[in-house]
């Protein structure tokens, strides 16, 4: 019985840490990178507000940001411009959209925040639009 029960932990012990590093998304800030420049930038710059680089942020400021999930003042939904249904609207004009068009929402969003806390003022890298 004994041999049994051992048996039984090891074995779910096995299972679940194989479902967690499968399941584990490891953020790729170059992907963030690519679409913050390419689709956030490029809104921004024709905007009056103008482009707004990583790097006028903190990293707990970005995280603030993102956690509120609150873009233009409250007006609109930071997920919006990072969803696949703003992708699919976009992508005629924007090729990173285009690019990265059937990559998960969640997925996209992890690539963003590892880039901004990269390039925020205190991160690794503070980096600006270009």
């Amino acid at each position: 019985m004994k041999k049994v029960s051992v048996l039984f932990v090891t074995t779910t012990a096995a299972v679940c840490a194989f479902a967690t590093a499968v399941s584990a998304y490891d953020a790729d800030w170059k992907r963030g990178r690519i679409y913050y420049r390419s689709v956030c930038t490029s809104c921004h710059a024709a905007e009056p507000i103008g482009s707004i680089a990583p790097s006028t942020r903190a990293k707990a400021e970005w995280a603030d940001y993102l956690k509120a999930d609150a873009h233009a003042k409250g007006k609109d939904k930071v997920s919006r411009f990072i969803s696949k249904a703003y992708r699919a609207e976009i992508k005629a004009s924007n090729k990173a959209a285009e690019k990265f068009a059937d990559v998960a929402d969640e997925d996209l969003t992890a690539d963003i925040a590892a880039f901004l806390m990269r390039g925020a003022k205190d991160g690794d890298e503070p980096a600006s639009c270009n």
